[in-house]
């Protein structure tokens, strides 16, 4: 986009990751304190901090991604008189709430929608969420084939990695070549499943004599903890490999034989394209954007979410190859729908129509 438009990145400073962004992508960047949780006081100052922001630089677009970034850069976008405010539905989070929370959710994304004049859901579920919800009357248009960035396909390469490689990294994490390793990538926490996926596992692993399964991630214990039974059991389970945060997760693909994903919610999960560019099939749960990607017994299955005795069902059925996926088919099916250029050609055709 730096070749058509001159780009700000505005976003809350974690350590040095908006630093990097800016060596990375080299453009500028401006540190915005925005608070994931709900904080009427904070909220209304980063509303402002981010109006001042707008006034000084005087964008023709703002295009803001996250829900919390979208209904607080909306906000200010529109009292400061932008002329294009765009907003990305990434995911919706009111889906799986109920009662006053719900609800709560629900206004802030119609307050959005009122400030924004251009709305792109990541995928068809997010769009048919915001329909039948009734979120906004204005129109809704996915970019591409879904997702916001699309996947870098010489990045995410199996090629990349030799035989060698993997059988070394296999040795660092104690897990052999005979091993059937089941990989899970992303935030340790309720809504990802993962209370499903340690006592799925845990109660499979007494019957299976060589599984793995690998936590590639770091907990969110403030803002969505994991029952103490799991904590117990991830901690004493000595086939259950935690590796933490990790600013690489490729190498772990390498490493495994099927992605496990039993999330409660997405927009359009890139882990799951991920793990298709680098040829692992995945055990998705049947939500927004996973059930976009994966086709069935194509590049991977789907179940139902919070169902533990149908994840472990699938998990046992991968074991005992009665399910096989095809490594290339699994490849072939992110590159043909969700190579990068694909969507920046079709984002950056959205950008030059704004008049």
């Amino acid at each position: 986009m730096s070749n058509y438009f001159e780009v700000v990145g505005v976003s809350s400073k974690d350590g040095d990751k908006l630093e990097n962004v800016t060596k990375q992508e080299k453009i500028k960047t401006i540190p915005v304190e925005i608070k994931r949780q709900i904080s009427p006081i904070n909220d209304l100052i980063t509303v402002w901090q981010l109006y001042k922001v707008l006034k000084k630089e005087k964008p023709f677009i703002v295009h803001s991604i996250t829900p919390k970034a979208g209904l607080l850069g909306m906000i200010a976008s529109k009292l400061a008189g932008v002329p294009h405010r765009l907003h990305t539905f990434t995911g919706l989070i009111f889906p799986t709430k109920t009662g006053f929370v719900k609800q709560l959710l629900i206004n802030t994304d119609k307050i959005l929608c009122y400030c924004a004049t251009k709305i792109y859901p990541e995928g068809q579920g997010i769009k048919n969420d915001l329909i039948n919800y009734k979120i906004t009357s204005k129109p809704l248009k996915v970019i591409g084939n879904g997702n916001v960035n699309g996947i870098n396909i010489d990045h995410f390469n199996p090629n990349n990695y030799g035989t060698e490689f993997s059988s070394n990294l296999k040795k660092e994490f104690e897990i052999s070549e005979n091993d059937y390793v089941f990989v899970f990538i992303g935030r340790l926490v309720k809504d990802k499943g993962i209370n499903e996926l340690i006592s799925a596992f845990n109660e499979l692993n007494s019957k299976l004599e060589n599984a793995k399964l690998l936590l590639v991630g770091d907990y969110e214990h403030h803002l969505d903890p994991l029952k103490e039974d799991t904590l117990e059991v991830i901690k004493n389970n000595k086939n259950i490999i935690s590796t933490g945060w990790v600013d690489d997760v490729r190498p772990y693909f390498t490493i495994s034989d099927v992605l496990v994903f039993p999330s409660y919610r997405e927009g359009f999960p890139n882990v799951v394209m991920q793990a298709g560019a680098m040829g692992l099939a995945s055990i998705v749960t049947d939500i927004n954007g996973a059930n976009e990607i994966i086709i069935p017994n194509k590049n991977g299955v789907i179940i139902p979410p919070m169902n533990k005795d149908k994840l472990k069902e699938m998990m046992l059925k991968f074991y005992n190859d009665e399910i096989i996926i095809d490594s290339k088919t699994c490849r072939d099916l992110i590159v043909n729908r969700y190579e990068q250029s694909i969507l920046w050609n079709a984002q950056l055709n959205e950008y030059q129509s704004l008049k």
